[in-house]
């Protein structure tokens, strides 16, 4: 079975299939529509097959279905039947917790994503759980996402928001108890290293979710083990 891995960020919209070597992207922003997100996504993957598609949200989902509005692009997501935009069968998961399950290799690991926003999830024995943590009060009246966020890092600068990567990093894995945080999403490239207890992931790991997603849950339970 072949997979369309669709990663829709504030920035970028990307997609990957199962079998293809290299990503394709275009801008996203606040003007794109969930119609518009399809249309672009058929035409960035013209060319290839694919029977199904994954897709990875900025935002809350529940059975499959987006919840609330995306903060950084258009309306109309919300009640939006993609299946049949797309002619496929589609699974949708939060596009943090995409790239968790593509990052995941066993026991309990946090994923924070930097990017736009915060995306946040938590893996377990090979079953990912979205969180959303970005919006909670961290300190000073703001939240997590207003420090290590995009605006986290216009507002500090790239020094003093790193410090507050390490300090968010060792709050959150200690409530989560995780055995190891991977960081994610396109401001990690911008860390120094890696805060202690954590690792750098890629952003491509958000494909390897996507296709992830298709998989029996017996073979997921296979990558549990550390």
């Amino acid at each position: 079975m072949k997979v369309l891995a669709i990663d829709i960020g504030g920035t970028n919209l990307k997609v990957l299939a199962s079998g293809q070597s290299e990503k394709r992207a275009v801008p996203s922003g606040p003007t794109l529509t969930p119609r518009r997100m399809v249309t672009a996504a058929k035409r960035l993957a013209r060319g290839w097959t694919y029977d199904v598609v994954s897709m990875g949200y900025p935002g809350p989902v529940q059975h499959n279905r987006p919840t609330r509005e995306p903060f950084n692009l258009a309306s109309g997501w919300v009640g939006f039947d993609f299946a049949r935009a797309f002619g496929k069968p589609v699974r949708v998961l939060n596009d943090a917790a995409m790239q968790a399950l593509g990052s995941y290799h066993g026991g309990r690991m946090l994923f924070l994503g930097l990017g736009t926003g915060l995306g946040s999830a938590l893996v377990i024995n090979g079953a990912v759980e979205p969180l959303e943590l970005a919006h909670l009060p961290f300190k000073k009246g703001k939240t997590f996402e207003d420090y290590v966020g995009l605006r986290g890092l216009e507002r500090l600068g790239k020094a003093k928001w790193g410090n507050e990567v390490v300090e968010v990093v060792a709050m959150l894995q200690a409530a989560m108890q995780a055995d190891y945080v991977v960081i994610g999403g396109g401001n990690a490239k911008k860390l120094a290293e890696a805060p202690p207890g954590a690792q750098l992931g890629s952003n491509d790991n958000a494909f390897i979710g996507g296709f992830r997603m298709w998989e029996s849950p017996a073979k997921a339970r296979k990558r549990a083990p550390m």
